[in-house]
C-alpha cells in the first residue's frame, strides 16, 4: 500500500532554490502537467472561436489574427500561472532575461524584423490572404501570412516562402487590394483596304459578346495606327478576377470570336507582306554547257 505521507514528503522535497525561493520535485513535475493543459484548452477555444468566426462568413485575415493573439496570449498567461504556482517570482528571471533578450537582439534581427512585419502585415492588411501578388518576376495568391514568413503559390503551382520584412521593405504589386476588377486589351492588325469602321464594329461585338466583360466602364476600341503592314486596332476592357489566368481566358476568348466574325465578313488579318520594285531590265542568262 501507497504510504501518502512518503510520497507527500518526496514531492516536497528542495529540488533548487531560485531568488531565496525553493522549487520542490512536485512542483517541477507539475510544470509540464500544467503546460500540456494549459495548450489544450487554449487549441480547444481558438479551434471553437474559429469555427464560428467561419460559420458567420467573417474575413479570413481577421480569423487568422485573431488566433495569432490568442496563442501568444494563452502562452504568457501559461507561462505566469505556471511560475505563480510553483512559487518562483517573475522578478527572479528579470536579469537572467534582460541578458538574454541582448544577446537574441544582436544574434537574432532578421527574425525579430520579420516577426515584427508579420504582425503589422496582419493588424493592417495591405496583404490579405486571397489576394494576388506581383512580387519581383512571380505572380500568384496568397495562402498564409505567419508570424516569420508569408506562404505564396504562385501560377505554375509552386510554393514560395517570403519573408515577411520583405513584403513590407520592397515595391509589391497587389492586383487586388481595393477590387479584382482588372484591365486588359486585345491587339489586331487587318489588311489595308479593310472597312475601318466596320472592324471596328466587330471587335467591339467580339469583345462584348464574352460574358465576362463588364458593361461599366464600357469597352474601348481605338484605331490606333496605320502600321508598316496593317490597319492596327486596340479593344480595352475590364474583367472581374482574382487571378492572371482570367485576363488571359478572357482575351484568348475576345480573339476567338473575333477570328470567326473577321471570316465571316471576309476581312482578313493581316500578316507581313513586302513588294519588291526592279529597276531596268531582267536579263536571264543562260551558261554555255561544255559538249
Amino acid at each position: 500500500m501507497i504510504d501518502i505521507d512518503n510520497v507527500y514528503s518526496m514531492l516536497s522535497y528542495k529540488f533548487f532554490t531560485v531568488a531565496d525561493h525553493s522549487i520542490t520535485i512536485g512542483g517541477v513535475l507539475l510544470i509540464p502537467i500544467l503546460a500540456l493543459v494549459g495548450f489544450w484548452a487554449t487549441k480547444y477555444l481558438v479551434r471553437l472561436l474559429t469555427s464560428k468566426l467561419t460559420t458567420r462568413n467573417a474575413d479570413p485575415n481577421i480569423i487568422h489574427l485573431v488566433r495569432r493573439l490568442l496563442y501568444a496570449l494563452a502562452i504568457s498567461i501559461i507561462a505566469i500561472t505556471v511560475l505563480d504556482i510553483i512559487n518562483v517570482p517573475i522578478t527572479a528571471f528579470a536579469f537572467l532575461s534582460g541578458a538574454i533578450a541582448i544577446g537574441f537582439g544582436f544574434g537574432a534581427q532578421n527574425i525579430i524584423n520579420n516577426f515584427i512585419s508579420g504582425w503589422i502585415l496582419m493588424w493592417e492588411k495591405p496583404i490579405r490572404i486571397g489576394d494576388f501578388l506581383e512580387v519581383e518576376n512571380a505572380k500568384g495568391i496568397v495562402e498564409e501570412i505567419n508570424t516569420r514568413s508569408t506562404r505564396f503559390r504562385r501560377v505554375d503551382g509552386v510554393h514560395m516562402l517570403i519573408p515577411n520584412s520583405k513584403l513590407l521593405e520592397n515595391t509589391i504589386v497587389n492586383w487586388t487590394l481595393v477590387d479584382k476588377l482588372m484591365r486588359t486589351s486585345v491587339k489586331i492588325g487587318v489588311a489595308y483596304g479593310s472597312p475601318a469602321k466596320k472592324v471596328a464594329a466587330l471587335i467591339l461585338q467580339a469583345t462584348e459578346e464574352q460574358e465576362g466583360v463588364l458593361n461599366t466602364p464600357k469597352p474601348q476600341v481605338i484605331f490606333e495606327d496605320f502600321g508598316d503592314n496593317a490597319l492596327i486596332f486596340e479593344v480595352n476592357f475590364w474583367i472581374q478576377s482574382n487571378v492572371e489566368g482570367g485576363l488571359r481566358v478572357a482575351k484568348s476568348n475576345v480573339r476567338f470570336r473575333l477570328d470567326e466574325l473577321l471570316a465571316e465578313h471576309n476581312i482578313v488579318i493581316a500578316f507581313p507582306q513586302r513588294d519588291i520594285h526592279i529597276d531596268g531590265s531582267l536579263r536571264l542568262l543562260k551558261n554555255d554547257v561544255p559538249d
